[in-house]
């Protein structure tokens, strides 16, 4: 065995420990979390602990990152595992849905008015493929997780303050690479007062992603990994079994990330700012998409 086929197996002996492990010491608080405490079960089966590792292949799952009053939605994105990659497309938050539900509205708006569900159901039929679950993780358990990595190196792209008394708000960031961690880290991700609004956030919510994704899937924080999920599982909510978020945590370390964000164009209708967010479901479609997209831009104008 040469040195790179040695550095492959401890790769993945590394990550399917962590996943393992991740998952049972998930197993009490997640399933806590999912059902009333009267009806918690004290034992949870688990037939094949190896089973869940092959069952996030061509599947999507919804991430949601909400206020810490649990109504807000901060940042919405999916995550699927394809082929070796875990590919993240990100949703506008501002985006233009006329939802089948609750008629048009925003997409940061769905999860108020139908939690988690009412995003998936959405999402699914936008995007031309089934979301089966979902993850809530809110902004403390944001904060918590970057402190206990030592933080998220980013290079913020230029000066960022913003002060709301009301809110105890402050944010306060020169330009330059830098670690950011805790309020600090929250700050990078809420920000969105200049011209470039939700889009602005996006970015700087991709540089976000990439950095944690670099610095989680590093193998001493590997081993750390099912620890750190623990110490931030009172802020996350999941709908995944125990041993399929340590599958999943598993998957997702041994592979390359990609991140997307769907075509845009603002729009203003009754006076409220929206974007017009290109989904999947209307691409490949030739000249009729045009027709089509050309079309839907006159109605809302």
């Amino acid at each position: 065995m040469n040195n790179r086929q040695r550095v492959g197996s401890k790769a993945l002996l590394i990550a399917a420990t962590a996943g393992l492990t991740g998952g049972f010491l998930l197993a009490v608080p997640l399933s806590r979390t999912l059902m009333p405490e009267a009806e918690t079960p004290a034992l949870i089966p688990v037939s094949n602990p190896f089973s869940t590792w092959s069952v996030f292949d061509n599947r999507e799952i919804l991430v949601l990152g909400v206020d810490e009053a649990g109504t807000n939605t901060d940042a919405i994105f999916t995550v699927r595992l394809e082929a070796g990659r875990t590919s993240i497309t990100q949703i506008p938050r501002d985006s233009y849905i006329d939802s089948q539900s609750f008629g048009p509205l925003k997409a940061n708006a769905l999860f108020a008015y139908g939690g988690a569900d009412a995003v998936k159901t959405e999402l699914s039929r936008l995007m031309g493929r089934p979301i089966d679950h979902h993850i809530l993780v809110n902004l403390e358990g944001i904060r918590t997780l970057s402190n206990l990595v030592g933080g998220v190196e980013v290079d913020v792209p230029k000066r960022l303050y913003y002060r709301d008394n009301s809110q105890g708000l402050l944010i306060d960031l020169q330009p330059g690479r830098q670690v950011l961690r805790g309020r600090e880290l929250e700050g990078f991700l809420r920000w969105r007062h200049d011209g470039e609004g939700d889009l602005g956030r996006l970015d700087r919510q991709k540089l976000v992603l990439r950095s944690l994704f670099s610095t989680l899937t590093k193998p001493q924080h590997l081993l750390k990994l099912p620890a750190l999920i623990n110490a931030a599982g009172r802020n996350l909510d999941t709908d995944l079994g125990a041993m399929e978020l340590g599958g999943l945590i598993t998957a997702m370390g041994l592979t390359e990330l990609e991140t997307e964000r769907l075509p845009t164009r603002s729009f203003y209708r009754n006076g409220i700012s929206y974007l017009d967010t290109e989904w999947p479901t209307e691409r490949g479609r030739g000249s009729d998409a045009t027709e089509s997209s050309s079309w839907r831009y006159r109605f809302l104008f």
